[in-house]
């Protein structure tokens, strides 16, 4: 089969034939109809974070059709459309058994231990692969195997309630989803920080009140909007220490900061005057949960996650556009989520 592989670090990734991987007696082989190209798989081919043994087929955001199944698999069936849970665990420790599979000692995670979708057929465990309904088409339950899952579970962590308010810093892939899920958990006003002028336009097409933060101080406007109080919950979607401090300064008392992206540089806070006099909170978010993307689907399902607005390029599966649209990322350039269609 043909894939789309990391043969070095920084190095332009690569077209091989490969062979299609076997299926286990308790696995699904899935053929790939939408992978998507995620901000992490900059950090990955750039060398930010790590991957494994090269040469490498990443992507992490996958769905498709089961082509075949296991002798031990009853569902999904063979022809049934489905979508794909990233981390691959032993399914059995106590973190597995607890619904916090993330730190399960045995994770891999598909498009950067193991390989991905950049490809056109996948072996998975069958628990991996998720049901994807009918009404979702396969580029959008690609990209919420990813940007919104994690936004959805970010949203969790910081115990989002009816009635507050929310900060979105960084209006990508992730923070599109962030805005629309916000409203869904009740929030009375979601705010959208970001520099680029058609990202602010397509959030307030969502319902969000833009905030430039290329225009002055975003922690400032957020306190006038809100009457000098702050936000309630705010996602650092952007791996920028800056970024992250503005989240934390904008809070209001016991509000919560809930730290998304990827950062190389330490965080800097003034531990009283931002964090412990208004007794706020740092949250750590990362990764999602296998339990969670039923109730995702269906809110995708029922139109009240709206994906249409997000997937701005599709390609076809070869290195030449796959290593153009890496690189547009990486320069934050135009566009939100670019998929990769076989």
């Amino acid at each position: 089969m043909k894939a789309v592989c990391l043969v070095g670090i920084a190095e332009p990734l690569r077209e091989m034939e490969i062979p299609i991987p076997e299926v286990g007696e308790n696995g699904v082989l899935v053929r790939i109809a939408a992978a998507g190209i995620c901000h992490s798989d900059v950090h990955y081919w750039e060398g930010v974070s790590p991957v494994g043994a090269l040469p490498q087929t990443l992507g992490h955001e996958i769905a498709g059709v089961v082509e075949a199944a296991g002798a031990n698999v009853v569902v999904p069936a063979v022809g049934e459309r489905v979508c794909l849970h990233y981390l691959v665990t032993c399914n059995d420790c106590a973190y597995c058994r607890s619904s916090n599979e993330p730190f399960c000692a045995q994770a891999r995670m598909l498009g950067k231990d193991i390989d991905g979708g950049y490809a056109e057929y996948i072996a998975v465990p069958a628990r991996n692969a998720v049901p994807l309904p009918a009404e979702i088409p396969f580029e959008h339950g690609a990209i919420m195997m990813c940007s919104s899952a994690t936004v959805f579970h970010a949203l969790r962590k910081g115990r989002l309630r009816a009635g507050e308010t929310v900060a979105v810093f960084g209006v990508g892939g992730l923070g599109m989803s962030a805005i629309q899920l916000a409203a869904v958990f009740g929030a009375l006003e979601v705010f959208a920080v970001d520099i680029d002028a058609s990202r602010l336009s397509a959030a307030e097409a969502c319902g969000a009140v833009p905030v430039d933060a290329s225009a002055g101080v975003p922690v400032d406007v957020l306190h006038r909007h809100t009457g000098g109080r702050g936000v309630d919950v705010a996602l650092a979607l952007v791996g920028l220490p800056e970024a992250m401090r503005q989240a934390v300064q904008s809070l209001a008392p016991c509000g919560r900061a809930v730290l998304v992206g990827l950062a190389d540089r330490p965080l800097c806070v003034d531990s009283y005057g931002e964090v412990l006099g208004k007794e706020a909170e740092i949250i750590g978010s990362s990764d999602h949960l296998l339990d969670e993307l039923p109730l995702l689907l269906e809110l995708a399902r029922q139109g009240r996650l709206d994906l249409s607005r997000v997937v701005t390029d599709r390609i076809p599966l070869a290195a030449g556009p796959v290593n153009a649209a890496l690189h547009r990322l990486q320069g934050f350039g135009p566009g939100l989520r670019t998929v990769i269609m076989p």
